[in-house]
C-alpha cells in the first residue's frame, strides 16, 4: 500500500476495534501515541530510541500487534512556508521503510510546531529538563496524533 493522503485515508474501511499509531519521529528517538478503538482520543504511549532500522521495525511490530494498530499516522516536518527540507525526505524513507514491514494505511501528518507547542505546555505545567526531555517526543505524537483525530472527526460528521 502507498503513503496515502488524508482524503484516501477516509476512504479505507478499517476493522472494529482497531486504533491508530501516531509517531514523532527524530533523529535520536521515535516518539509514540495511540488512539483509543473509538479513533477519537490520542495518549502518549512511548518513545523508541533509535538504533538501526532492524531493531526499531522490529520494536514497531511488536508494538503494533499488541495495541492492533490499523493505521499510522507520521508527522511530516514541514518548513513553515510550506516546502519540504531535509527532514521530510528522512520522514519518507521510514514511512516507507515501515510499509516494507506491514502492509497498512499510512498517512504523513504536518507536524509544524508541535513540538514547540508541547514544549510550552510541559514548561507550564512546570516539568524540568530533565522530565521534558523523556516525555516531550511521545506528547508531540499524541499533539500530531490528536490533531489528525480531530480532522478525521469533522470529516465524517460531514458525509
Amino acid at each position: 500500500m502507498p503513503l496515502l493522503t488524508f482524503e484516501k485515508f477516509l476512504q479505507v474501511s478499517f476493522e472494529k476495534g482497531g486504533r491508530i499509531l501516531g509517531c514523532d519521529v527524530g533523529e535520536k528517538t521515535i516518539g509514540l501515541a495511540l488512539s483509543d478503538i473509538r479513533r477519537t482520543i490520542a495518549s502518549p504511549l512511548v518513545v523508541i530510541p533509535r538504533t538501526q532500522w532492524k531493531r526499531d521495525g522490529e520494536t514497531l511490530l511488536k508494538l503494533m500487534s499488541e495495541y492492533h494498530i490499523v493505521g499510522v499516522i507520521i508527522g511530516f516536518p514541514l518548513n513553515m512556508n510550506g516546502s519540504e527540507g531535509p527532514r521530510c525526505q528522512s520522514t519518507r524513507q521510514f514511512a516507507n521503510n515501515l510499509l516494507s514491514l506491514r502492509d497498512l494505511p499510512v498517512c504523513l501528518w504536518d507536524e509544524r510546531l508541535s513540538t514547540l507547542a508541547v514544549t510550552r505546555t510541559l514548561l507550564d505545567a512546570d516539568l524540568s529538563r530533565a522530565k521534558r526531555s523523556k516525555v516531550v517526543d511521545k506528547v508531540a505524537a499524541s499533539y500530531i496524533l490528536q490533531g489528525f483525530l480531530d480532522a478525521l472527526g469533522c470529516s465524517q460528521k460531514r458525509e
